[in-house]
């Protein structure tokens, strides 16, 4: 499905500015000015905002089986691209990554398998080449969803549509192999679109997203005010454990602090009857201290008694057979 991109033809530099948090106005790479924002006619900002964005919720009537909510554990599995993707890794970094596949993965599954709750790991493809035993390690149980999260968790917004397109036709290809399915569902690297990620997602035929932020719900995401029939299973970065387990960020939190925030954002979606949608990477919720997080969290769930804990494959199945989407 190829759709309308009018503004799509701007410098990359322009489109930073234009979706990106922090970039600054600074000449455009074809060395044209970027305007700002306030010097932008009605007609362009309508056609900037409209190009992505969220369409009718997706929230079913009701969860199966009676489900007041439903939750969604999910697992970024960057481990060294990371330290790759940028091409100026170092050894230091490169073996914090691979805590990941060595240690925290195992952790992770382990606890999932204990409690018998699936949850969907998204992948980068180098990743997983680098670290093959970790597809054996996930798919032990049966009940776990592989999904792309690109190449080498390249910078999307960076690149042109033909290699964008290429690098994820590459991972596609890597992960059915190893699997032996084709995966369903994408996560963009860093959680942002580039100006031609939706069109190619259309193309290669992916039945959801998630990457996006506008709500807490499922909902269809629109292309130029038009529904697409692709689900997105929004993310937040209140919901992800990267933002504030890491000891060298800005943002860092002692893990029993972020624990009350994922159990204050369960519960406002348990009153809600709404979704829970948690994403976490094995290189840091796999440590010791940070896995209390997760553990003491479940333990939480599961005394509610009346939740759904599904892969997001299966929630998105889920909504668009409720909502009878288009194919």
């Amino acid at each position: 499905m190829k759709l309308r991109r009018k503004f799509f033809s701007v410098s990359l530099t322009t489109w930073c500015v234009f979706a990106l948090n922090g970039c600054q106005a600074a000449p455009g790479g074809d060395g044209a000015e970027v305007v700002p924002g306030w010097r932008w006619s009605w007609e362009q900002v309508l056609e900037t905002v409209n190009q992505v964005r969220a369409g009718r919720s997706l929230q079913p009537p009701s969860w199966p089986n009676g489900a007041r909510v439903a939750v969604l554990l999910s697992f970024d599995v960057d481990n060294e691209t990371i330290s790759l993707r940028f091409g100026e890794p170092s050894i230091g970094a490169l073996s914090q990554g691979q805590y990941g596949a060595r240690v925290g993965l195992g952790r992770v599954v382990s606890l999932l398998d204990r409690h018998e709750i699936p949850a969907s790991f998204f992948i980068p493809a180098v990743s997983l080449k680098l670290n093959p035993e970790m597809a054996d390690v996930i798919k032990r149980a049966g009940r776990h969803e592989f999904a792309v999260h690109g190449w080498i968790h390249e910078m999307n917004t960076s690149l042109g549509a033909e290699e964008e397109r290429e690098l994820l036709v590459r991972a596609i290809a890597y992960l059915e192999e190893v699997i032996g399915e084709r995966p369903v569902g994408y996560r963009a690297p860093s959680w942002n679109f580039s100006p031609n990620t939706l069109d190619i997602l259309l193309e290669l035929d992916f039945l959801y997203d998630s990457s996006l932020m506008a709500d807490d719900r499922p909902y269809e995401i629109l292309a130029d005010g038009q529904a697409t029939g692709m689900v997105e299973l929004p993310v937040e970065w209140i919901l992800d454990d990267a933002v504030y387990v890491n000891p060298r960020g800005a943002s860092y939190s002692p893990p029993r602090d972020v624990l009350q925030v994922f159990i204050d954002e369960f519960d406002k979606a348990y009153e809600e009857g709404t979704m829970f949608l948690l994403t976490m990477h094995p290189h840091y919720i796999g440590h010791r201290s940070r896995m209390v997080i997760l553990e003491e969290l479940i333990d939480y769930i599961r005394a509610k008694g009346d939740v759904w804990f599904a892969t997001h494959r299966e929630v998105a199945e889920y909504v668009k057979q409720q909502a009878v989407m288009m194919p």
